[in-house]
């Protein structure tokens, strides 16, 4: 069984882990978003970070933002457009769904 790392993390570190997390979940949500998109913009902020030494808040400001941005950078406006659409239609069917549980009682 391997150990844990034990190694105490600086505040600094926790804080850039919490932002890419935020990051990644944030960019997932966006419409036509994959995971090879994810994976792309995860990569590109790495990077950037490791060669300039500077955190992603500092260099990318805001993860909720930033992922809006990638999002409309890296997906094709008619995948978004056509999740989008699609989000609807399922959230319509779910909203019919839930008067149908309400009227009938199940």
């Amino acid at each position: 069984m391997a150990k844990k790392d034990r190694t105490p993390r600086t505040a600094e570190e926790k804080d850039r882990e919490k932002w890419m997390a935020r990051f990644q979940v944030r960019l997932a949500m966006q419409p036509g978003v994959d995971r090879e998109v994810v994976l792309r913009a995860v990569k590109e902020v790495t990077v950037h970070c490791a060669d300039t030494g500077t955190h992603p808040r500092t260099a990318f400001g805001d993860p909720d933002d930033h992922a809006v941005q990638v999002a409309a950078r890296l997906v094709p406006a008619d995948r978004a457009a056509r999740q989008r659409r699609r989000d609807a239609a399922l959230d319509a069917v779910d909203s019919a769904l839930e008067k149908t549980r309400d009227i009938t009682g199940l």
